[in-house]
């Protein structure tokens, strides 16, 4: 009768005070920098299943990139007692204070994607060294001399691990450096992508391949070139990363190398309930290493 009477007057129990009788809240935070990028919707997703499978519930903040929206984020997912962190560093940040004091509080925090080498906790990423190799020598191998690459803040791990593995590319294959082809995207929007590819196309001698970190960017260089009656790929050959949605309907379909964003956000909740059981008998921070795949399409396909 009580259950029936409750569920009459539409009667919900009171979480706060439950949460402070149990001391537990049963949430999980996350920081990221923009919801709205594919790649960043998925890994929410793989964060979520992981944490509903494990009856914890999610909280989502978006710092937009800005070092003080993430830590302002974090304070707020510090005050609501949060029982686990996992972030996606902004592109701004440099200071990793405002973490701390969730490891004060043995709250178990994970790091996945953009990571922070300084700061000792727990990290989930991809081979972003060997994503950018597989599709630097992809464009070596189909003949490109000139291969441009777009690349970002070398404070963040991301870039700068592409910049390396696209670097070391082109000296594994005897194929000279030329500092003018390397062009700081400063972010992952399509104006951007475009802007730097029409810098490129009106060089004395532009490129003949491009490896974008992402494939917002390389989706609108594309669209550049076409536009320029560039043909592509026979006269530039292009690559991106992340095997978003949209790189399979743009003309010609974009090569690309996949990085599985899902399962950085399944096995990030993994590592943060691993260190919430085992606190006390887990000494050292650990780093997951995700494999990737190359894609090959027809932007990159060139006729022989």
């Amino acid at each position: 009768m009580v259950k029936a009477l409750a569920k009459e007057w539409g009667y919900q129990p009171n979480m706060v005070a439950s949460n402070l009788r149990t001391n537990s809240t049963n949430t999980i935070g996350i920081i990221v920098s923009t919801v709205n990028k594919p790649f960043i919707s998925s890994l929410i997703s793989g964060v979520e299943q992981q944490a509903n499978k494990n009856g914890y519930n999610v909280l989502i903040t978006q710092s937009y990139d800005s070092y003080q929206k993430e830590a302002a984020d974090a304070k707020i997912l510090f005050a609501n007692r949060v029982e686990g962190l996992v972030v996606a560093l902004a592109m701004e940040t440099t200071d990793f204070t405002h973490f701390k004091q969730f490891l004060r509080k043995g709250v178990p925090l994970v790091f996945v994607d953009r990571v922070s080498k300084e700061f000792d906790s727990d990290k989930v990423t991809v081979d972003n060294f060997g994503a950018a190799y597989k599709a630097t020598e992809h464009l070596i191998q189909q003949g490109c001399k000139l291969i441009a690459h777009f690349t970002g803040a070398q404070n963040v791990n991301v870039y700068h691990e592409r910049k390396r593995g696209y670097l070391e590319a082109l000296k594994k294959y005897g194929i000279p450096i030329c500092e003018e082809l390397i062009i700081d995207t400063d972010n992952d929007s399509s104006e951007d992508g475009y802007r730097v590819t029409q810098h490129l196309l009106d060089l004395p001698e532009p490129p003949d391949g491009i490896y974008s970190p992402n494939d917002t960017t390389a989706v609108s260089a594309i669209q550049c070139a076409k536009k320029r009656g560039v043909n592509v790929p026979n006269d530039l050959a292009i690559v991106g990363t992340n095997d978003d949605p949209f790189s399979t309907i743009i003309d010609p379909p974009l090569s690309t190398v996949a990085l599985s964003a899902m399962d950085l956000g399944k096995i990030a909740v993994s590592q943060v309930l691993k260190r919430k059981a085992y606190y006390q008998h887990m000494v050292k921070s650990e780093e997951i290493v995700l494999k990737t795949e190359l894609i090959i399409r027809e932007s990159s396909l060139r006729k022989r």
